[in-house]
């Protein structure tokens, strides 16, 4: 609990034995301004995912055993993030599933889009918002998945998908544009991208029997890119070669230092002795920032967190379960005047991590996986009522 050292503070528990572990490090590093809140049955749930859809369950550790996978291949929550809203609007928020569809969230209400014909055999990830609208990206990992080598697949250029928006009133997802229509190279799939709102930027891998090749590319559409489908996309983007340093440059992870002022209030009680890597988000914007808190012979683990900053609040997941939060959720008070709060998710089973977070309303849904080196096993996510847990307590 030393993280939480100098905070203003909420922890959220179980029960009594989830302090047990931590009672050492409180005595010499107490919680300053703590409010112990219990979490019950009536604010909280357990969902898990199986081949086909999310289920409810007591506890992580009693979801049905699951085979590890490596990530790309898994079915897990790969991406998350919120609209863009303001303190009165409506404050809906997103998740990809990996190889299974998309989460919808509004406030306590859940609802999962799948696709078979888009997700299966396809990783999918690296959630943005263009004009308010879920944008994500869907590839083949050669490297685990060798139906892309198949001589129908390698021969249908309209296989190889790479960005599609999400309805969110149809629940559907579909293409906006495909590898094929950015490179002439073919049987190329874009494996990653980044967007800082202007231009896109991409890295391609080009499969072949003998051999894989990697090119990287700028592009700008010419038309606004929502307007665009891959039988349309056709001279409508403007594409330039760039190299792998370029792409590089665009996915570096900065100093902490450099991060945004809301994120550094936001931990300002976090030890600063601890090293961390925190991956930020705007809620509703393009592709995230990371940044490190490098600590120089530090022999703690590097505790890895994901940021949303929206108009109203701003909030922090580690992966041990540590939220930050402040400002005000939609139609509700500042928090503690706007002090930063800090809560307490409930401890996960060994080898278990949460991952990614939303908040949609006053509901918080935070994923969690089981996770060991690069494979996934067991994952689902976290409903959390934050209205009862959270701001009935408050004064």
């Amino acid at each position: 609990m030393k993280f939480f050292k100098q905070a203003v503070t909420l922890v959220l528990t179980l029960t009594l034995l989830l302090f047990c572990s931590c009672k050492k490090k409180q005595a010499s590093e107490p919680v300053q301004n703590a409010i112990s809140l219990e979490m019950t049955k009536s604010n909280h749930a357990w969902y898990y995912f199986s081949n086909t859809n999310y289920h409810l369950i007591d506890r992580p550790q009693n979801t049905p055993a699951q085979g590890a996978k490596p990530w790309t291949e898994s079915i897990r929550i790969s991406s998350a993030n919120n609209e863009f809203c303001t303190q009165n609007s409506d404050s809906k928020a997103f998740a990809v599933v990996n190889r299974l569809g998309i989460l919808s969230f509004n406030d306590d209400e859940i609802s999962l889009s799948p696709d078979a014909s888009l997700f299966t055999d396809r990783t999918a990830g690296n959630l943005v918002f263009l004009n308010n609208v879920p944008v994500f990206s869907v590839y083949k990992s050669a490297f685990f998945n060798n139906t892309i080598l198949a001589p129908d697949y390698k021969n249908d250029g309209s296989a190889h998908l790479f960005l599609l928006q999400f309805d969110a009133t149809a629940k559907i997802s579909y293409p906006i544009i495909n590898c094929n229509n950015i490179t002439d190279k073919a049987n190329s799939e874009v494996t990653d991208f980044y967007w800082n709102g202007l231009e896109w930027c991409c890295s391609i891998k080009t499969i072949s029997d003998t051999k894989n090749e990697f090119s990287y590319i700028t592009f700008k559409p010419l038309v606004p890119l929502l307007s665009l489908s891959p039988a349309t996309a056709d001279n409508k983007i403007e594409v330039q070669e760039c190299d792998a340093d370029f792409f590089r440059n665009c996915r570096v992870h900065y100093n902490y230092s450099a991060a945004p002022d809301r994120i550094k209030k936001l931990l300002s009680g976090f030890d600063e002795k601890l090293p961390f890597i925190i991956e930020v988000k705007n809620a509703g914007g393009s592709s995230p920032r990371i940044y490190e808190n490098n600590i120089t012979g530090s022999t703690e683990k590097e505790l890895n967190a994901k940021a949303i900053l929206s108009a109203s609040w701003s909030a922090a997941l580690f992966e041990d379960g540590t939220l930050f939060l402040e400002g005000a959720l939609p139609g509700k008070h500042i928090l503690r005047s706007g002090k930063p709060v800090a809560i307490r998710l409930p401890k996960l089973p060994v080898g278990f991590v949460y991952s990614d977070f939303v908040i949609s309303g006053t509901t918080l849904y935070a994923a969690w996986e089981e996770s060991s080196f690069y494979k996934t096993g067991r994952a689902g996510f976290l409903q959390v009522n934050l209205e009862r847990t959270l701001y009935s307590r408050m004064i």
